[in-house]
């Protein structure tokens, strides 16, 4: 059986089944881990910021914070940031694996797991991880509150979905916590409410892509989510002081520009 290190690396294990808890447990002992425990992910995480462990291995569906809203808190931690995740599933779906990699995790292990293959992985990671801390320039990593990390998770996940958002509770349930703390948060890190936020982050992006791109007004008004091309350039206008036209024509020619679109709608309705 494979043996770690001299060093015993610290596993933390993030699972809400008592039997495959069992069964890691024994698994990761007999090759000379220590072990530590979570049974949901919001306390995954919370374990994970307060003892800093080499690697995570957690579950992916668990009951009220799964293990891509703990992946996403990890990732916006800089305290936990660095450390690797494996997801653990009984899920065959390959949208879902690709889904758990994207938001941070390093590998998927399907169940019934071989213990072989889990240690193999562990012991994979493990050695990768130590030898990017070698190579890295050491840094010191701020420590935020819980709130700006729910923050930050929440923002990155909504510039990834600006045409299609999640609804309030659907966002919340993202970062593992409720809709009335997730709107405290955004009030008080950021200023503003969620919707605020969302509809800023739209009107940066648009005009992103008006400076970077030659798409057409209306493709950019649909990839912000934004219903019509007028709603675009309502919302656009109060903010930035010109129309989408007229912004774009200024980066060629800033003695001016022509060519507005109608502004009919409520700037407060992005889309």
């Amino acid at each position: 059986m494979l043996r770690a290190s001299a060093h015993r690396n610290h596993v933390l294990l993030v699972d809400d089944n008592p039997d495959e808890l069992r069964l890691l447990i024994e698994l990761l002992r007999g090759a000379n881990f220590r072990i530590a425990l979570a049974f949901d992910g919001t306390q995954g995480y919370k374990r994970a910021a307060a003892i800093s462990p080499d690697l995570i291995l957690m579950d992916l569906r668990m009951p009220h914070t799964d293990g891509f809203a703990a992946c996403r808190l990890l990732q916006h931690d800089p305290v936990t940031a660095h450390i690797p995740i494996i997801f653990l599933s009984a899920s065959r779906s390959l949208e879902e694996r690709l889904s758990g990699l994207q938001n941070g995790g390093v590998d998927f292990i399907l169940k019934p797991f071989a213990p072989a293959e889990v240690l193999a992985r562990i012991q994979i990671h493990l050695k990768r991880a130590a030898q990017r801390r070698d190579t890295a320039i050491p840094a010191t990593r701020p420590r935020l509150t819980a709130e700006q990390v729910i923050v930050n998770a929440a923002t990155h996940y909504l510039s990834q979905c600006l045409a299609s958002p999640p609804t309030l509770p659907e966002l919340a349930r993202k970062v593992g916590t409720y809709e009335k703390k997730l709107s405290l948060a955004f009030r008080r890190q950021l200023g503003k409410t969620v919707f605020e936020h969302l509809r800023d982050a739209r009107l940066d992006r648009a005009q992103q892509l008006l400076t970077d791109t030659r798409l057409s007004i209306t493709d950019i008004a649909a990839e912000t989510g934004f219903s019509t091309a007028a709603n675009f350039a309502t919302a656009f206008r109060k903010k930035v002081g010109q129309t989408p036209s007229e912004f774009r024509a200024t980066l060629s020619d800033p003695a001016g520009a022509d060519d507005a679109e109608p502004c009919t709608s409520d700037a407060s309705q992005p889309g």
